[in-house]
C-alpha cells in the first residue's frame, strides 16, 4: 500500500522501434503514367518508333540515371512499378482481346493458318530448346520463345505470371524481344525487294515474323495498307494462340509442383488456375468481338486504353531490367535472341511463299 501522500508511481513502457510501413503504390504508378506520357509523345514526334517500345526503353533509362531517379526506380518507387508490370498487364492483355475476331481468323484461309501455326510451334520449342542448351537461367528461355513466337512483351508478361517466373528473367526477356523487334522495323523493309515480295507477301511475312502488334503496323504501313491490314491479320492470328499456350504452361507448373513436392506437399501449395482468370477475359473479349455488337468507338477507346495499360506495364518491366546482371549472360542472351529472330524470318518467308 502507498504511504499517505506520497503519489503512487507510473511505469510507461519503453518505446519500442518505430513501425516502418513499406511505401505504397502511388509513386510507383504516377512515375509509370509519366512514363507512358512520354512514350506517346516520342511516337508523335516519331511515328516510327511505337509507343510500347518507347516505353520500355524509358523505363529501363529511368531505372540507370545515376542519383535520385535509380534510388526512386528501386526504392519508393518500386511497389508501384511492379505492381504496373503485373497487374496492368493482365489487363491489357484481356483488352488484347478486343483486337480479334474468329471472322478475321477464317478470313485468312486454312493455308495461311495452318502457316501461322507451323511458325509458332517451330520457333517456340526451337527457341525453348535452344535456350535450355545453352544455359540460360531460370525461365529466360520459356520467356524468350513466348515473345519471339506469339506477341513480344505482352505474350512474355501473360506467360510470367502463371510460371511465377522471375521479375530479372522476364525484365530480361522483354528487353531482348523489344530490341530485335524493334531492330526488324528498319531491316524488314529493306529486304522486300531484294527477297521478291509483293506489298501482300510481304504484309503477311510481317505479321508473322514480327513480335509486338505496334512493331507489326510501324514495319508493314511502308508497304502501304493493303499489306498493312494482311499484317496485321496474320499478327492477331499469332496472338490468339496466347490463351492455348497460358494454358499449357499452367499445366506444366501444376504437373511439375504435384511430382517435385509429392501430393502432402502439393495439398498445402496454392495450384495456379488451369486456365488463368485474365485468359478467360482475353477469350471473353474475342468472343465479343466476334458478335458485332459493340460499335465503332467502343473498340476505339478500348484500344487506347490497352495501349496505355500496357505501355505502363512495360514501363515497370523496363524499371526491372539491371544492365549490370545483364551483361554477365548477355553474349548468350543476344545469340538465342540472333538465332530466333532468323528462325521465325527464314520460316515465314518459306510459309508465305508456299502460300
Amino acid at each position: 500500500m502507498a504511504l499517505l501522500g506520497q503519489r503512487p508511481t507510473t511505469r510507461t513502457a519503453p518505446a519500442g522501434p518505430p513501425v516502418v510501413r513499406p511505401p505504397g503504390k502511388a509513386a510507383g504508378l504516377t512515375l509509370a503514367a509519366l512514363g507512358v506520357g512520354v512514350a506517346w509523345g516520342v511516337h508523335q514526334l516519331v511515328p516510327a518508333v511505337p509507343m510500347l517500345t518507347a516505353a520500355v526503353v524509358l523505363g529501363i533509362a529511368a531505372a540507370h540515371v545515376p542519383g535520385a531517379a535509380h534510388a526512386f526506380v528501386r526504392g519508393p518507387g518500386k511497389a508501384g512499378l511492379t505492381f504496373a508490370g503485373k497487374r496492368l498487364m493482365r489487363v491489357g492483355v484481356v483488352l488484347l482481346g478486343l483486337k480479334l475476331s474468329l471472322d478475321d481468323v477464317l478470313g485468312l484461309g486454312w493455308a495461311s493458318v495452318a502457316m501461322v501455326l507451323c511458325v509458332v510451334a517451330v520457333t517456340f520449342f526451337g527457341t525453348w530448346w535452344l535456350g535450355r542448351r545453352m544455359g540460360l537461367r531460370g525461365d529466360q528461355p520459356l520467356l524468350i520463345a513466348t515473345g519471339y513466337s506469339i506477341c513480344g512483351a505482352s505474350a512474355i508478361g501473360a506467360v510470367s505470371e502463371v510460371s511465377e517466373s522471375d521479375e530479372r528473367d522476364t525484365a530480361t526477356s522483354v528487353a531482348l524481344v523489344t530490341l530485335c523487334g524493334t531492330l526488324a522495323i528498319a531491316v524488314l523493309p529493306l529486304l522486300q525487294q531484294p527477297l521478291g515480295l509483293s506489298d501482300a507477301e510481304f504484309g503477311r511475312w510481317v505479321g508473322a515474323s514480327v513480335h509486338d502488334v505496334g512493331q507489326v503496323v510501324a514495319t508493314a504501313q511502308t508497304a502501304g495498307a493493303g499489306a498493312l491490314g494482311d499484317a496485321v491479320l496474320v499478327k492477331l492470328m499469332r496472338v490468339a494462340l496466347l490463351a492455348p499456350l497460358v494454358a499449357a504452361v499452367a499445366l506444366s507448373v501444376r504437373a511439375r509442383r504435384r511430382h517435385g513436392r509429392g501430393a502432402e506437399a502439393a495439398a498445402g501449395t496454392k495450384r495456379p488456375p488451369l486456365v488463368p482468370l485474365f485468359v478467360v477475359g482475353f477469350l471473353a473479349m474475342v468472343a465479343l468481338r466476334t458478335t458485332g455488337w459493340l460499335p465503332g468507338t467502343a473498340i476505339d477507346v478500348a484500344q487506347t486504353a490497352q495501349e496505355l495499360l500496357l505501355a505502363a506495364a512495360l514501363f515497370g518491366l523496363g524499371s526491372a531490367v539491371d544492365l549490370p546482371s545483364l551483361t554477365r549472360t548477355g553474349g548468350r542472351v543476344a545469340a538465342l535472341g540472333l538465332v530466333s529472330w532468323f528462325v521465325i524470318a527464314g520460316i515465314s518467308y518459306a510459309g508465305v511463299l508456299l502460300t
